[in-house]
């Protein structure tokens, strides 16, 4: 946006320049230099408001990919608060029973992480050649 503004004050400025110099003797060399700079107004601001209407395209798609995020982040949270209730209504209901609570099976646990052979040396050890 603010290039557009730039290239809008940088056309305008040669024009504006001659449009505060003495009107010419011609009138219709003044009628000419007036229609000259409404036309190219009228350009650069069409030009902004297109860079202006182009922004705006791209910040609602870029709001809707967040929302649509943050609407699955939530569904997927509301699943794990569904769960964990359905857990605790199960254990609280074996309680009042007089029974053990059923326990979920184990969990996979995952590998460790191999340690690295060796770490890269950094810049500044690395041996003079």
């Amino acid at each position: 946006m603010k290039s557009y503004f730039l290239v809008f004050s940088l056309a305008l400025s040669p024009l504006l320049a001659v449009a505060a110099d003495d009107p010419p003797a011609d009138p219709s060399l003044a009628k000419d230099q007036a229609k000259a700079v409404s036309e190219t107004v009228k350009h650069n601001a069409k030009a902004v408001a297109d860079a202006a209407k182009d922004g705006a395209k791209q910040v609602a798609a870029k709001a809707k990919q967040v929302a649509h995020e943050v609407a699955a982040a939530s569904k997927e949270g509301a699943h794990e608060v569904a769960a964990s209730a359905k857990k605790g209504a199960e254990r609280a209901k074996a309680a009042v029973n007089g029974e053990k609570a059923p326990n979920p099976p184990p969990s996979p646990r995952s590998p460790p992480p191999k340690p690295a052979d060796r770490a890269p040396p950094t810049p500044d050890k690395t041996p003079a050649s």
